[in-house]
């Protein structure tokens, strides 16, 4: 019988689970094919660099979150010259049960962006379900659609998907059509509900009612649903909830970037595919040193010191 359950895979300690968008785009478009392939049922994702969270009904999380990670693993490795486990060995799992409980995990997870300083709103920020949500009601439109014929190019091999599916023209799988759009949006009953859920700052009360609810499940809180997330400071995350975001503060996706057109190509092994795995780790450290004393100078906006481990990759070292 299919349950609901969060799901939550991180990265390893100083490494990264996505350096692009484009493989943040491949990071929801596996998740989704693992989702189909097992017939079960998406509720909200956030895929973030260092990791993703789902809600999802199914019979059997611990595989849903194999499969994906196992088809990740062998996009990622083959993209970067990398070899061995990708993500974290045991990634966290938690069975949801009850109304508010569901409520306040849908939150959570449609509030990543929000929580993690990536956007001032959850809809500011692309790879998660919070857009999928209400869309003819907020005036939300598409843009140019990928052809069907050219799908394949953004899923895993052997995948094929029905032609209800669509993507846009970034390769990515539009959420509402994998999503349980209509479910959802039941629960929270009103697009005026779910804009009070997405901009609310704290949530007594929605712990309050998680406490007189029969359900087996713990409250869910932050400190919970970011279990073992990398730069899980709390207080943080919860500052983040008032928008207020640091425009001075360089993210993952800028850093890598940086690092793997300016730096990379001159330090790889690969000429025709250069990876920062492909670069010795003792470069790295070299890279590292320079980096950390001037980046502000360069760029204008700082990293802190695990977020410069963690794009230079320096959790993993070539056997």
């Amino acid at each position: 019988m299919q349950k609901l359950y969060h799901i939550s895979l991180s990265s390893t300690e100083d490494e990264l689970l996505f350096r692009s968008e484009s493989d943040l785009v491949r990071g929801f478009n596996y998740l989704a094919a693992a989702i189909l392939e097992m017939e079960a049922r998406l509720l909200a994702d956030g895929i973030l660099t260092t990791h993703l969270h789902c809600l999802a009904l199914t019979d059997s999380p611990k595989e849903l979150i194999t499969r994906t990670r196992y088809s990740l693993a062998r996009f990622f490795n083959a993209k970067y010259a990398r070899k061995g486990m990708w993500g974290e060995r045991n990634p966290f799992i938690l069975e949801v049960d009850g109304f508010h409980h569901t409520i306040a995990a849908l939150n959570y997870v449609n509030r990543q962006a929000l929580h993690h300083g990536l956007s001032a709103t959850p809809y500011g920020y692309r790879h998660c379900s919070a857009n999928a949500l209400f869309r003819k009601q907020l005036g939300k439109e598409h843009g140019l659609l990928l052809p069907s014929d050219q799908r394949y190019r953004y899923l895993p091999s052997r995948v094929s998907l029905p032609e209800r599916y669509r993507m846009d023209d970034s390769g990515l799988l539009l959420r509402e059509d994998i999503l349980e759009t209509a479910h959802v949006e039941s629960l929270y009953g009103t697009p005026r509900n779910f804009l009070y859920q997405m901009n609310k700052i704290g949530d007594e009360k929605g712990q309050q009612d998680q406490r007189e609810e029969k359900s087996s499940s713990p409250i869910i809180t932050l400190e919970l649903m970011e279990k073992g997330v990398p730069e899980n400071d709390i207080s943080t995350l919860l500052r983040n909830q008032s928008g207020k975001h640091n425009p001075n503060r360089i993210l993952d996706l800028e850093l890598c970037s940086l690092i793997d057109t300016t730096f990379v190509p001159q330090l790889s092994k690969s000429k025709e595919h250069p990876s920062i795995y492909q670069i010795p780790y003792v470069r790295r450290v070299d890279l590292f040193n320079h980096l950390r004393q001037n980046l502000w100078q360069d760029q204008k906006k700082f990293a802190t010191e695990d977020q410069l481990k963690r794009c230079l990759g320096l959790g993993y070292k070539q056997s």
